[in-house]
């Protein structure tokens, strides 16, 4: 399918086609007259006119595949529009069929004219007699060269003869010498005459009247440059004012050997100037037309593909022409169309630019003032729809700020319709009771929540039958595993007429709040019972050491020894007990320096292997681990506790591992200590760091308080795990010293 361009871009292409072509059409003439300049017959044609001329042709060509290319794509458009049914498609052929017959006729006739021309011309330019008269005169400017030529060695023969049989070279005949020197060249048909002696010198020297006064004989040195060895005369032409002068230089005697040698014998005879320019510009026009001989065929090429262009470009101007007046017949009536569709699919902003004054005119102002008033009744519609939207962009934004506030607000919220059915859950809420939004949201809240559960359900429910008042309830859970505590705070939710729309339930985790505020109280209740404990322990210790040996010797009675015995043992315990209240109560801030853990860890697994030899310690530690903040003394209280605690659960026997590395991804470093005993059940962990709770009968509860309070002191953190397949794991994460 074509694609429908709109009229506004319709009328944009046909602008920049019409700016295409008139820019193309003075070039392609100015191209073509360019061409037939350069066709210069008289004058020569070097290689950059043929490098332009080939520049020039490819120019034109390029140019003329550009129109045929525009032309060639209107041809399809307007193939494809008759094809689909476009309107104006078959006004447009019509158009075209008849300016193409109109255009073709006369064009053809002419170019078939036109290159009958052309190769009679041509042939009548490389005629056969005008080469042959061209040949012919440059034969008799030769012979008119070889004449004078012959005439000097002639004559230079002769003369030569003559001086060596007369004997005028001799000293004695000088002036006999100079007397036949002159009759000889005012008797022969020569220009100059000069003899020289045997080494060059001068002895006569003449010319005719019509040579140039500036013409001097030649110099000793000339006369034995030309080297006479090979030929007996020798010619040497010069160019002056007058015409040339041809000189031939022989030997007296003629063609003497050099040791024979009498004189040099110099004639010349001048060809006039006018004669040389006759035959020089014989010359040139001979071998111009040698040239333009040898360019006849690419001549008449240039010329029937110069005239091939013009019929070319008048019959696609022809073509383009019949397109131009077919789109200002159509192009209204098409756009009229366009703008019908898109009224109908709801741009009643648009508007038909004006088509001028005529009928087709007044059908345009019609229809624009018609798709006026349709918008100004779409306005109307759009302008309530619009304060509509703005009424709903003002609750979505209150919806978000309330979302907003939920997502960073601390404590959880869950909140209910007036059908229990959940409609909004925190954050925070999924993280304190470990649930997700999706399985709780637009659900009744007792099928959407576990079994464990249940019991908020069960406080929701009462709730819900009772709400004329706020409900405050603590309310205990386990969250993945571990025991949580809650303050639940319900609040019933009612609109402007007072009608119940639901509840809202905001509750906050506080299960190390409770923990830190027990803790606080035990270690108060620690200090108090070892100040008042430890006071009356020592009085009771001395007063039975001194009965002990005040009457040890004087009763025999092993009872009293027993019972002494006994006294001293068990006030020991009880200073021991107090000594671990009052060490817990007065625990000391911990000094922190960076430090090694690895070391004092060994040590401290050594140490138990030895104390302990039923339960194998095995110790597992990175070769190289970062340093951390730590109390070295608290840190070797701290693995006390936990490896006394696993050792007492095994009863020596099963297997305890120590392991010390840096997770990857995280910047603490971890110690976990695990053992292979009966493990902790939920219920211990949730107390098992509390004062004075132990899982065994004869433990004091404070040895876990106290490895908690040296964690916090080193801003640590523990945590208890299961042990797989069974046993309990203590893991602790320490910070790593800041970089520096």
């Amino acid at each position: 399918m074509p694609h429908n361009h709109t009229p506004s871009e319709e009328r944009k292409r046909r602008k920049r086609e019409l700016i295409i072509i008139v820019s193309l059409l003075p070039l392609v003439a100015l191209l073509t007259f360019a061409e037939t300049r350069f066709l210069n017959f008289g004058a020569d044609f070097p290689l950059s006119h043929t490098l332009l001329m080939f520049a020039i042709i490819n120019i034109n060509l390029l140019l003329l595949l550009l129109l045929i290319f525009l032309v060639f794509r209107n041809l399809v458009k307007l193939y494809y529009d008759r094809k689909h049914g476009q309107p104006g498609a078959k006004l447009r052929t019509r158009l075209l069929i008849a300016f193409v017959t109109l255009t073709l006729l006369p064009t053809t006739v002419l170019f078939i004219f036109s290159i009958n021309f052309i190769s009679t011309s041509i042939a009548f330019w490389f005629n056969i007699p005008v080469e042959q008269a061209l040949d012919n005169s440059i034969s008799v400017g030769r012979h008119i060269y070889t004449q004078a030529n012959e005439n000097n060695k002639f004559f230079i023969i002769k003369t030569s003869d003559e001086i060596h049989r007369k004997k005028l070279m001799h000293t004695s005949a000088s002036k006999r010498l100079q007397a036949h020197a002159a009759g000889w060249l005012a008797d022969l048909p020569v220009d100059t005459l000069d003899i020289h002696d045997p080494k060059g010198k001068i002895l006569f020297s003449g010319k005719s009247d019509n040579m140039d006064a500036s013409l001097t004989p030649l110099s000793p040195e000339e006369i034995f440059k030309l080297s006479l060895n090979d030929t007996p005369t020798k010619n040497i032409t010069e160019t002056f004012l007058s015409g040339e002068l041809i000189r031939t230089i022989a030997a007296i005697p003629y063609g003497a050997e050099s040791e024979a040698v009498e004189g040099y014998l110099v004639m010349g005879s001048r060809i006039p100037a006018a004669l040389i320019r006759n035959l020089e510009a014989i010359s040139q026009g001979s071998s111009e037309y040698q040239q333009v001989k040898l360019l006849r065929q690419p001549v008449q090429q240039v010329y029937y593909l110069a005239l091939t262009i013009v019929a070319l470009l008048v019959l696609f101007c022809a073509i383009w022409f019949a397109f131009y007046l077919a789109r200002t017949i159509t192009t209204p009536l098409m756009e009229l169309a366009d703008a019908t569709r898109r009224i109908g699919e709801g741009d009643l902003q648009f508007q038909i630019a004006p088509a001028g004054d005529d009928e087709i005119g007044t059908l345009v102002n019609a229809f624009n003032r018609m798709t006026r008033d349709l918008q100004m009744g779409q306005e109307q519609l759009a302008l309530s729809a619009r304060m509509l939207r703005q009424q709903n962009t003002e609750i979505e934004e209150r919806r978000r700020y309330i979302e907003t506030i939920l997502k960073n607000v601390s404590a959880g919220v869950i909140s209910f319709n007036s059908s229990g059915i959940v409609t909004t859950i925190n954050p925070s809420a999924e993280k304190m009771l470990g649930l997700s939004a999706e399985s709780l949201l637009k659900r009744p809240y007792r099928k959407a929540i576990p079994e464990s559960y249940h019991k908020l359900a069960d406080i929701y429910s009462k709730k819900i039958q009772d709400s004329h008042s706020d409900l405050e309830i603590p309310i205990s859970l386990t969250v993945g595993g571990q025991p949580r505590n809650f303050h639940m705070h319900f609040s019933a939710l009612m609109d402007d007429t007072g009608r119940r729309m639901g509840t809202v339930m905001v509750f906050d985790d506080v299960t190390e709040l409770e923990k830190a505020q027990r803790m606080a109280a035990w270690r108060e209740v620690a200090r108090r019972i070892a100040h008042e404990v430890k006071n009356p322990l020592t009085p009771l210790s001395l007063s039975a050491q001194r009965l002990r040996r005040k009457y040890k010797n004087m009763l025999k009675d092993p009872i009293f020894n027993e019972c002494t015995r006994t006294i001293m043992d068990h006030v020991d315990v009880i200073r021991n007990l107090v000594n671990e209240f009052a060490e817990y109560a007065r625990f000391p801030a911990a000094r922190l320096r960076p430090g090694d853990l690895k070391p004092l860890v060994s040590d401290t697994v050594a140490a138990f292997r030895e104390a302990h030899p039923g339960i194998h310690f095995s110790f597992h530690a990175e070769k190289k681990l970062p340093r951390i903040p730590m109390d070295a003394q608290q840190t070797h209280q701290l693995l006390l506790n936990l490896l006394g605690n696993a050792a007492g659960a095994l009863e020596e026997k099963g297997e305890i591992q120590v392991a010390l590395f840096k997770p990857s991804g995280k910047n603490i470093l971890r110690l976990e200590i695990r053992d292979n005993g009966p493990g902790i059940s939920p219920e211990e962990k949730g107390r098992l760091f509390e004062p004075y709770y132990s899982t065994k009968s004869s433990g004091t509860g404070l040895g876990l308080a106290i490895v908690n309070s040296i964690v916090i002191e080193h801003k640590a953190t523990i945590e208890v795990l299961d042990n797989s397949p069974s046993g309990a794991c203590f893991r602790i994460d320490y910070p790593l010293c800041e970089e520096k």
